[in-house]
Parts: C-alpha cells; structure tokens; sequence
C-alpha cells in the first residue's frame, strides 16, 4: 500500500510539473520592466542632462504576450501582474500575424509623427502637417475589403474623387449602396494602384443602409519638421508610447520635465495633443514598478485601474500634453 501510495504522489507530481510546460489554448498579458526613452530617441543638439545618472528621465512602458501553460490556464495569478485571455483576443480569426505586427507597427510610427509635432509646436517651432489621405490600419477578414486591401495602404481617390481625410472618403461613399463595387486608388509601398472592392451592408443598426468595405481608417498625413528627430523602437508596436516620446523630446531639448525623478508614462497621443486611453494597464502599472518609477503618468481614463496596482507610486492622470507638463511641473 505505501508503495502503491508513493507511486500515486510520483504520478500527481510529474502531472503538476508538466502542467506548467504543456501550453493551453489562453495567453498571458504579462508585465514589461518600463525602460528609459532617452535611449530611443535621437535628437540633434539635445540639451537634457544625462539620464543614467541616477536612472532619472522619462520611461515608456509596454505589455509582453506569452503562451499559458495549463498551469496557468487554472491559476494566472502564479505570473505577478498577469491577465489571462482567449487566443482571439491575441489573434482574432482571419487576421494573420503578419498583419497584426504591421498594424502595430504602423501605430507605433504614427505616435512617433504626432509626438515629434506636438513637442516641437510647444516649443515654437513650426511643425507642418500635410493630410494625404485615409490611412488603413484594419482589414475584416469577413468583408470585401479582405485579400484586396492592405493594412499600410492610404486611400487617395474613391469613385474619381479626390481622398485627403477619412471625411472625404465618408463623403465619396455616401451615394454607394450595398452590394456594388467601388473603383479606389491607394499608395501602397510608393505606388499608386488601382483597386475595385466590393461592399456589403453595416453591420451597425444605425447606419444599416450604409455600404462598407470592411475597413477602419484613419487620417494619413505628410510631415515636416525643422529638427531631424530619429527613434530606434525596434519591433515594439502600439500607439500608447506617444506621450512619452513628446514628453522626452521636450526635456531633451532644454525645457526640463523630469526634474530628476524617474517617471513612467503611458498615452496615446494626438496631433491637437490630447491623450487618449490605452490597453494593459494593469501590466503596465506593474512594469513601472519593476523600474523603480516613482510617478506613472496615465491617461485620465485608466486612472482609476492604475491605482489598484500603483501601491506607493505616484499616479498622475491626464488628458492632454499641456496638462502632462503642467502636473509634472507642479509635483
């Protein structure tokens, strides 16, 4: 019988440990350290002090995205900071990685363009924006638009008209009906190509009568600066850095922001300087932790889930860049 027992408790074991290495059908959203943006912004002339002194300086923060064992499918709680959701919250069906890496992507490139702008128009330098177009950054595998349009294509012409916003192309589509097909022509990689693409009825109950083609757009713009401001984001996506980035550029050319401490910080940021909400806070809440910030700068939407996991940081919530520096300024 002892025998019988110990061979049991082998077998319970080497069942639990290999729960932990057999991967289920779930991920995990998992913390990331926050790191320094100094490093990844390359400013001519900058005139911030040195940021390893210390660690002091502006610091963005990011989500990591794992596999679940089986372990961790029942018991998240064993990763410190994680959430547990399903595969097609990581990988919705019909989307493949490729796009969703260059969607992130294209999201990091666009908050590096609006932070340049509104840093350097805070400064009084004169930062030109040119619109150019209807940008996609969303693709339905389930509507017409799927194997005919691309994520990083930039609608410039609907229906022989001129395309400079997602306005235009709202207008331009106004007379379609769904179910008919509309002649486009988009820059795709520095060429123009024209594209026929079918619609099908909105999937919204208030705009039923509308023809879509399955796409989210969103304003494609030319940008010119004064200064040659370059970033080195490496394969990190999403839109959510862009309020570090205008908060570094600015103290890294000569208006001080972090006054010494350690700051993570988290935003969406738009071209008018407002900041919009962003996803992983919990996650990222815990990263700037990991760092040793002692204030997390958050979009006002998240401020509430922030503080849950803030303990003795600081959490300042904003809703726009002036208020960013503003707060920053005064604590």
């Amino acid at each position: 019988m002892k025998r019988l027992l110990g061979t049991l408790g082998l077998v319970a074991v080497a069942v639990v440990l290999g729960s932990l290495f057999i991967q289920s059908d779930h991920y995990l959203f998992l913390p990331d350290k926050a790191r320094p943006v100094d490093g990844l912004v390359t400013i001519p002339g900058e005139k911030g002090t040195d940021r390893n002194q210390n660690g002091a300086g502006i610091y963005m923060v990011d989500v990591l995205i794992a596999k679940a064992s089986l372990a961790e499918r029942v018991f998240p709680e064993i990763r410190d900071g994680s959430t547990l959701v399903p595969a097609d919250a990581v990988n919705p069906t019909g989307v493949s990685q490729r796009q969703l890496n260059q969607q992130g992507l294209n999201q990091m490139s666009q908050s590096q363009e609006a932070a340049v702008t509104v840093a350097l128009r805070h400064l009084g330098y004169r930062a030109k924006v040119q619109r150019d177009g209807a940008e996609i950054i969303h693709v339905d595998p389930k509507y017409p638009a799927d194997g005919k349009l691309e994520i990083g294509d930039v609608i410039v012409e609907a229906r022989g008209l001129e395309v400079k916003s997602p306005d235009d192309l709202q207008r331009a589509m106004a007379p379609v009906k769904p179910g008919e097909e509309v002649d486009l022509v988009v820059e795709r990689k520095g060429k123009r190509v024209p594209v026929t693409v079918g619609t099908k009825k909105s999937p919204s109950s208030k705009t039923a009568n509308k023809a879509v083609f399955g796409i989210v757009v969103e304003q494609a713009a030319n940008f010119t600066f004064p200064i040659d401001i370059k970033f080195d984001s490496g394969s990190i996506g999403g839109p959510s850095a862009g309020l570090a980035f205008a908060l570094d550029i600015v103290d890294e050319l000569g208006e001080e922001v972090d006054h010494g401490r350690r700051i993570a910080v988290t935003g969406e940021i738009g071209l008018d300087g407002k900041v919009g909400a962003i996803g992983g806070v919990k996650q990222k809440t815990f990263g700037a932790r990991q760092a040793d910030a002692t204030i997390f700068v958050v979009p006002d939407a998240n401020a509430d889930e922030a503080r849950k996991y803030a303990g003795d940081m600081k959490i300042i919530p904003v809703t726009t860049f002036d208020e960013a520096l503003a707060k920053l300024g005064a604590t």
